[in-house]
This record gives structure tokens, sequence and C-alpha cells, in this order.
């Protein structure tokens, strides 16, 4: 079977587009796996001080590099269309069940090891403590983030796609920023509820109530979001024009018909 990157009828800017779109697709698929395992492992206390008032600020580490999801997922519509976004929304799906029957299955291979059966844990001092205890954090965290993460990244790429056609393709920035800030509130109310419903791993301070303390991990992760939102809107126009010259459109109109077509390719 012939190579797809070696078949003559494939120009270079052809080329380049299935290139660019594979490093977006593995950026985002690598990303969303990383941030599940590593999701609610530790959970940052970024809280500061102006004048007399503490300002709580309670991120958990997953949150970080999730804003970048958005971002890919938003060029990858930008390019090549909704369907695309789609294809690698439900692979990213796929990844995270794949995750979840590795971590799942891992546990009941030997040795054998006795769980507590409320902290579904083994002893603190075991070896194999820390296994256990990051795979309780993933299928906590996944549980909550494979729903929050199919209703908020289809959410932005319907409403990306739809800014695109009610500005006639203009105001990239309205359309890039309208999207990431109403999918990603969506996104965190529903994955820091459901992680909160499921583990203990989000309270850390036992003297506040836990409703005080989820209500500040929320309004924390969005306005971190936002702001990253907000910082990305300047670097999304250099990549969006920097990957138009690249792949040989126009940069003098934001038409929608710029999108990307896929191409057919024989074996």
């Amino acid at each position: 079977m012939t190579s797809l990157f070696a078949q003559p009828h494939l120009n270079t800017f052809a080329k380049r587009q299935e290139s660019v779109f594979i490093v977006l697709a593995g950026i985002f698929l690598s990303t969303l796996a990383v941030l599940n395992v590593i999701g609610l492992s530790r959970i940052l206390d970024l809280s500061f001080s102006l004048g007399s008032l503490t300002v709580p600020v309670t991120i958990p580490l997953g949150v970080l590099p999730y804003p970048l999801t958005f971002l890919c997922t938003d060029l990858i519509v930008e390019f090549y269309g909704k369907q695309r976004a789609k294809l690698v929304i439900w692979t990213g799906l796929f990844i995270n069940l794949w995750i979840f029957f590795i971590m799942w299955g891992a546990g009941f291979l030997p040795p054998h090891v006795e769980l507590d059966p409320i902290t579904h844990l083994p002893e603190t001092t075991h070896p194999h403590f820390a296994f256990f205890q990051i795979r309780m954090f993933t299928f906590c965290s996944m549980a909550g983030s494979v729903i929050a993460y199919l209703v908020a990244q289809l959410i932005d790429v319907q409403i990306f796609q739809l800014c695109k056609k009610l500005t006639h393709g203009k105001h990239l920035w309205f359309r890039s920023n309208v999207s990431t800030l109403f999918s990603q509130f969506v996104d965190t109310i529903l994955v820091i509820s459901i992680a909160f419903l499921l583990t203990d791993s989000l309270i850390i301070h036992n003297d506040k109530s836990a409703v005080s303390q989820l209500i500040n991990i929320v309004l924390s992760c969005y306005l971190f979001k936002m702001l990253a939102t907000i910082v990305s809107t300047i670097p999304f126009y250099i990549v969006v024009f920097s990957l138009r010259k690249y792949f040989g459109l126009s940069n003098k109109s934001d038409s929608p018909k710029q999108t990307l077509e896929p191409f057919s390719a024989s074996a």
C-alpha cells in the first residue's frame, strides 16, 4: 500500500494540511489523556493577598493544560470543518475509555491487594498505595470529564461554527472567545461537581464548609480558563494567519470558504 504522503496526486499544500491536522489532533488527544490521569493528583492553592484581603484561588492540576484542548478544536474547526473536529472529539472519548479499561484491569493483576471497602485504597504503607490512589483519582476525574468533555467540546464546536456563520467568517477573535468561554463554563461546573461528589480530594481545608470550597474551586478554575482564553487570542490569530500562509490560502479574507475540504486518498 502506498504511503499517504508519498502519493503523487497530493500537492505540497495538501500534505501540509494533513500534517498540521495530525499535529493538532495529537496535541489535543495527548493533553486530554494526561490531564485525566494527573487531574486530581494535586490541588494547587494559589491564594494571594490584596492588602488585608485574601483572595482564595484553588485549582486542580489537570485544569492547567485544559484550555489548550479548546484552542486545538477551534483551529481544527477553522481550517478543517465541524466534522473533523467531531471526529477528534469522539476519538478523545475512546481514548478516555481505553485508559479507564487499562487502569481498571491493572488493579486485578497479581499480586492481590486488599482494599479498604470505604476508601477503595490499600494501607498508606503498602508499596502499591500510589498506584491505587492514582487509579481512584483517574476514575473519578474521568467520570466527570467524560460527561463534561462531550457536552463542552460539542458545544464549543457548535457555537464556534454558529458565530462564524453569523459574522460571515469575520471577527475571528469573537467566535474563538465566545465559543471557548461558554463551553468552558459548562465544562467547569460539570467536571468539578462530579469529581466533588465522587472523591474528597477537592477538600483541602477541613475548617471550611465543603460547599464554599466547591464554589471556590469552580470560580477559580473558570477564571483561570477565562484568562487563558483571553490571553491566547493574539497567539490564536498569529497561528491562524501563519497556517493560512503555510496552506497557500489567502490572508486577506476571513471567509468561511477558506475552510479546507478533506481530500480522498486512494491506495
